[in-house]
């Protein structure tokens, strides 16, 4: 097994086409098919079938296609960290932004390392909190944004923020953001909820058994996006962080207000692995990303938000 076998089959799984593959690795195409032939026989199974839509891969085949993708990640890594010039800090750094966050942290943290590390390149990742948190115990990120999480065994959570959740809605409601509106009315709405077992959604259940209500959950979705649009299509009320609508509701196209009776907020933390070598390109991007969060709470750009230091305590 060698590295250009493995790039090899992290190629056609990527663009399902052994002449494509060969194409971008500057290769002839019986090249690419007797490295992936060898390989399958040094394995004893296929990794590769073909369908009408090109090359898949098996289950074997997706196994390795991951662990390959890791291993070329790792060398390539370590390429960037051994040839810096002495006194600099470079390498390849992957984060996981939160999407309701992504807008505000994205463009100064790239331009920020862009600035000052040179010789660092990035690779933005953005989901929700669950998701982030399966590819940083997977390896697939160095670190990233998660919220309503303790440290545990085998990883790090550095409380950052707390933001309130706002309820959202058509801008004919009238909510306002200097008016928090009682969860009791929220729910006397149809609701566009993110789906149940989301980290958000648990928050959202958990306010509705204080405020002693039910909730009726017209439209259940994984996507922010889809949940402002819906909204805005008239099927209901939602509920998200302040950031998360605060562009439409400066627009005017939406209107939100933070709920009360009970407040509702997320706790904001910066995850990493807990254990093993950090590699001086992720502690600085770590350190620059924590600087663009405090940053974007002391101007006031993130709406609802406070330093974990100054948050009102006892509060989900």
């Amino acid at each position: 097994m060698d590295v250009k076998q493995l790039k090899a089959i992290v190629t056609v799984a990527e663009v399902g086409s052994v002449t494509r593959a060969a194409e971008l690795l500057h290769l002839v195409q019986p090249a690419v098919t007797r490295q992936i032939r060898t390989l399958e026989q040094e394995l004893g199974v296929s990794l590769f079938e073909r369908t009408a839509q090109g090359m898949r891969p098996t289950r074997a085949g997706s196994i390795m296609v991951d662990r390959a993708r890791r291993a070329l990640g790792e060398l390539e890594r370590a390429r960037a960290e051994v040839r810096p010039a002495p006194g600099t800090v470079a390498g390849i750094v992957t984060i996981g932004l939160l999407e309701s966050t992504s807008d505000l942290l994205a463009e100064p943290l790239v331009s920020a390392i862009a600035h000052h590390h040179p010789g660092v390149r990035l690779r933005l990742m953005t989901a929700y909190s669950g998701h982030l948190q399966q590819w940083l115990d997977d390896g697939d990120l160095d670190l990233t944004l998660l919220y309503n999480l303790d440290s545990t065994p085998s990883l790090s959570a550095r409380p950052l923020v707390r933001e309130r959740l706002w309820a959202v809605a058509p801008a004919s409601a009238g909510l306002r953001v200097d008016r928090p509106v009682p969860f009791a009315e929220v729910a006397r709405n149809p609701l566009v909820m993110p789906a149940s077992g989301h980290a958000l959604r648990s928050l959202i259940d958990a306010a509705a058994v204080r405020a002693g209500v039910d909730l009726e959950v017209v439209v259940q979705t994984n996507s922010m996006r889809l949940q402002k649009r819906l909204v805005l299509a008239g099927q209901g009320w939602t509920v998200l962080p302040g950031l998360g609508a605060a562009e439409e509701v400066t627009r005017g196209t939406l209107s939100a207000a933070p709920l009360s009776e009970p407040d509702v907020w997320r706790s904001i933390v910066l995850g990493a692995p807990r254990f093993g070598r950090t590699p001086p390109a992720v502690d600085v991007v770590a350190q620059e990303l924590v600087r663009q969060v405090n940053l974007a709470v002391a101007q006031g750009r993130w709406p609802s938000a406070v330093q974990e230091t100054d948050a009102p305590a006892g509060r989900a």
